[in-house]
Order: C-alpha cells, then sequence, then structure tokens
C-alpha cells in the first residue's frame, strides 16, 4: 500500500482541523535502521486522536477500511482492508492515532489515569529512548526527528535504556520489562546495565499483568531470529520466575559419582534457537521452550547408568497442559503443544531400537498432520558440539522421514482408523452399540499397523470374522455376570 498516499490524506485532515499529527515509535526507529516494510504505523496527534482518527475516516470515506474506537484512551485504529475470496478481508495498513498524553498509575493496576499532553511529555512515557522519537507529517513529506532522550544516540550504540529512570517506566507498565527482552532479540541491542538492574527490582510487578498480554509478548519474542538473546534475560533478571518459574527450574548442573548432566535451561534455549531457523510458527517454537520441562521433576542418578530424565515427556505433557491453561493459550494451542512434547523422544527411540514398519506407523497415526511438526523439533534437539555424532544423527531422520514417506504413500495412512467402521461391526455381528464394538475396532486397527493386514476394507472385513466369535462371547459372558 501507498503510505504517502496514506500521509497526504493525514495532511488534509490536519490542515482542516488546525492540528499537527506524528509518526512515532517503532516506524522511526525502522525507518533509521532501514527497515522499511511495516503493516502497523503509530501517530500522536496534538488534540484529540479520536477527534482526528473519526474525520480521517469520513476524508477517506467508506470501503476502504474500518475505524475501531479506544474512547477511554482518546484513541482509534483505522485499518486498511481489501476483500479477498469473497468476504475475506486482508489486512493492508494499520494506523492508530492517539492524543499527546501523559499517564499516571496505581500500584495495583496496569490502567492508566489519561490527561492531555505536549508531545514531549508523549514520548517520556513511552518504553525506550530508540522508540522515544517522532517525526511531523508535513505536505513536503515526513519532518526532521524530534528526539528529546537520546535515541539516536542509544540506535546507533545499539543499547536499550529508557526515556525516564527505569524503575518509573516499569511501574507505569511492567510489561515493558518483557519487551525489553523482546526487542534485545529483535533488534540484537544490549540492555544498558541500570535497566537491567531496574527489572530484576521490579520482576514481581510483572504480576498485575494479565496472562494474555504476557504470553502475547511471550509469543512476540519467541518470533525473533534468535530468541534466546531475550530468554536469557528473561532467566536474568529474574521475570520468569513471576509467569513461567518452570523454565528457572530447568538451570544447574549436578555432579554424582563423577558423572555431570548438561544444563538444560542452555539446551532448551539452544534448541529454540535451532527450531526458529526451521519455522516461523510460534507456537511449534513454544513447544521447543516446553519440550524438556520436566526434566528436574524426572532427573535421578542410576549407578550404571549415569543421570536419567525416565518418563519425562509423559509428565511433560501434563505439566505443559498446566502451564498452557495459566498462560491462556487456545486450547487447539496446547493440546497440539502436549502432544508434541509426549512425543518427542519417539523418534529417537524408534532410530535406536531400529526402524520397523509398525513403529513408523505408529507413529504417523499418533501424530497425524503434526508429524512434521515433530521431525523439526527432532532435528532441532540435536546441540551436541560433536559435528559426527550430529551428522549420523541427522542421517538417521533422513531415512526415518524417508521410510514415513513411503509408508504414507503405501499404507494410506493419513486420518488413520479402521476401514470397518462401527456401523459396519454392528451390522455383522448383531451387537448393540458398546464398548465391544470399540474393542473390535481397536483390535483391526492393530492389525493393520503391526503388518498383519493391509490397510483396505476387504482385508479388515476378513480379519473381524476371524475374531468375530471370540469378542461376540466375551460380549455374552460380561453381559451374563452383570445380569445376575
Amino acid at each position: 500500500m501507498d503510505v504517502n498516499h496514506v500521509f497526504r490524506d493525514i495532511v488534509i485532515v490536519a490542515q482542516a482541523l488546525q492540528v499537527k499529527v506524528y509518526v512515532v515509535g517503532g516506524v522511526v526507529r525502522d525507518t533509521l535502521l532501514l527497515k522499511t516494510e511495516r503493516k502497523d504505523i503509530d501517530m500522536v496527534v496534538v488534540g484529540s486522536g479520536l477527534a482526528f482518527a473519526k474525520a480521517f475516516a469520513e476524508h477517506v470515506g467508506d470501503g476502504v477500511g474500518t475505524l475501531v474506537e479506544f474512547s477511554d484512551f482518546d484513541t482509534a485504529r483505522f485499518v486498511y482492508t481489501k476483500e479477498i475470496e469473497g468476504e475475506k478481508k486482508e489486512v493492508l495498513l494499520e494506523l492508530e492515532f492517539a492524543g499527546a498524553r501523559s499517564e499516571s498509575y496505581r500500584e495495583s493496576s496496569r490502567k492508566p489515569t489519561v490527561v492531555a499532553a505536549t508531545l514531549e511529555e508523549d514520548l517520556s512515557r513511552r518504553d525506550f529512548t530508540v522508540n522515544a522519537m517522532a517525526q511531523e507529517i508535513t505536505a513536503s513529506g515526513l519532518g526532521p526527528v524530534i528526539d528529546p532522550f537520546g535515541g539516536l544516540v542509544h540506535l546507533r550504540e545499539k543499547v536499550l535504556k529508557t526515556p525516564l529512570d527505569p524503575d518509573a517506566t516499569f511501574f507505569d507498565d511492567p510489561l515493558r520489562m518483557m519487551r525489553a527482552a523482546r526487542f534485545a532479540a529483535q533488534l540484537e541491542f544490549s540492555v544498558d546495565p541500570e535497566v537491567l538492574l531496574s527489572m530484576e527490582r521490579n520482576a514481581k510487578r510483572l504480576e498485575i499483568i494479565s496472562a494474555e498480554r504476557i504470553k502475547e509478548e511471550l509469543f512476540k519474542l519467541l518470533g525473533t531470529k534468535k530468541p534466546s538473546i531475550g530468554l536469557y534475560l528473561l532467566y536474568g533478571t529474574k521475570l520468569f520466575d513471576h509467569f513461567f518459574p518452570e523454565v528457572t527450574a530447568l538451570s544447574g548442573v549436578e555432579e554424582a559419582n563423577g558423572y555431570s548432566h548438561k544444563d538444560n535451561l542452555s539446551h532448551t534455549f539452544a534448541v529454540v534457537d535451532n527450531i526458529a531457523g526451521l519455522t516461523d510458527k510460534p507456537v511449534l517454537r513454544y513447544a521447543a521452550l516446553m519440550h524438556d520441562i520436566a526434566k528436574p521433576d524426572t532427573k535421578k542418578f542410576v549407578r550404571g547408568r549415569g543421570w536419567t530424565f525416565d518418563m519425562h515427556e509423559h509428565l511433560g505433557r501434563k505439566m505443559a497442559r498446566d502451564i498452557n491453561r495459566r498462560l491462556r493459550l487456545s486450547t487447539d494451542e496446547s493440546k497440539y503443544v502436549c502432544k508434541l512434547v509426549r512425543w518427542h523422544l519417539q523418534p529417537i527411540a524408534l532410530m535406536d531400537d531400529g526402524i520397523t514398519d509398525s513403529a513408523v506407523r505408529r507413529l504417523v497415526v499418533n501424530l497425524g498432520d503434526d508429524l512434521d511438526d515433530l521431525m523439526k523439533l527432532c532435528r532441532s534437539d540435536i546441540t551436541t558440539g560433536n559435528q559426527k555424532k550430529k551428522d549420523h544423527r541427522l542421517k538417521n531422520y533422513d531415512e526415518l522421514e524417508r521410510r514415513i514417506a513411503e509408508l504414507l504413500e503405501r499404507d494410506k495412512l493419513r486420518a488413520f482408523q479402521s476401514p470397518v467402521r462401527g456401523e459396519d461391526i454392528m451390522a455383522f455381528s448383531g451387537l448393540k452399540p458398546g464398548p465391544t464394538i470399540g474393542k473390535i475396532k481397536k483390535e483391526i486397527e492393530r492389525a493393520i499397523l503391526d503388518g498383519e493386514i493391509p490397510n483396505e476394507y476387504e482385508p479388515a472385513k476378513a480379519y473381524f470374522e476371524s475374531i468375530k466369535e471370540k469378542f461376540l462371547s466375551q460380549a455374552e459372558e460380561w453381559e451374563r455376570i452383570f445380569s445376575k
């Protein structure tokens, strides 16, 4: 979308209302960093942001976008859209208009009291100096950078500092501490030492932030090129302790009888970085963060074996479900993450035990459409510095994926279930709906997965006929017992 055309419309409205409008924050920063592709632009109106947004929407006319009002904050968002495939709409550009304001906060709340202010006062309440710069939108283009807090210098130095005392900045909005970690990873900037100390001092204040906002910010961090930069900051400043203490628990190495285990925290962060190179999917990156979450609770030293983490994938699934609920993941996201945590060791075990057709079939059936993502997670889980060992493991995964593709083609396993359905079994046997029907169906599926019969209707029906009498007699016996 032509942003210059949008700016021309803003100038027309600004002149009519006799107000000044400035682009602020990320769009100024990214332009200076030569990162110009943005689909959202924040603007400050020295006047009423809501009144300006309404006038702007009236000026551009119906059919090009939608206005969303936030009257309590003198703010509105105008979203340019275009219709594709009937009613579905693609977002082209989001503009946020806010009146220049200052804010005051109560200790127990993140909801501010808002009053009108000057542009400089407005910039002072922003999170970091590199986001506290502005440029006026004029008829001849964007004006010079307005930089009251040294953002240009800090941009060159690649450091995050706050416009005001960091304690005041983080008191006002504790989520800014998580944003520090995210921007450090996103921009590959350092964080000023005083800011880091303030983050640790104010970490507990993060507890007033809603789980939804924390999850959103965590996923943004996980969406960066190298998430471990921000993850280490969340750990080092003890922010994790207040919303995800299970990550902190991964840290540390114990020694017994001369044997030590690897640090599960650094391993986990390395896995997240690895998977960031394979997928842009935030929830898959989150699953990588979660995959070994139960290792601290399953850690045990066993003579002859060393340090063990037996069954950590099973406990991890249960822990993941509780953590996902706490962080307000959707039901679908939670099921997906729990599935990957539960099965993340299976491909390794399968390769160590020997890749059999029946084991591959069961892996395909249990993972379904998430199998490709599981394999990405497994490849990312290789963090050894031994290149020979790494190459060997990757070649094993190549072979496993070849076998998976071969069996998918041959055995028609996607969305697998018995070709002989429950209604067929009832029709052939005369049984009524009940647990016996499910047992027969599972036995047919077992025979297919173990390679005893092909995944086809006629062989499955013939197998049913061969086992029917056994299940019918069991059903009759149970009926006789319970009828007494």
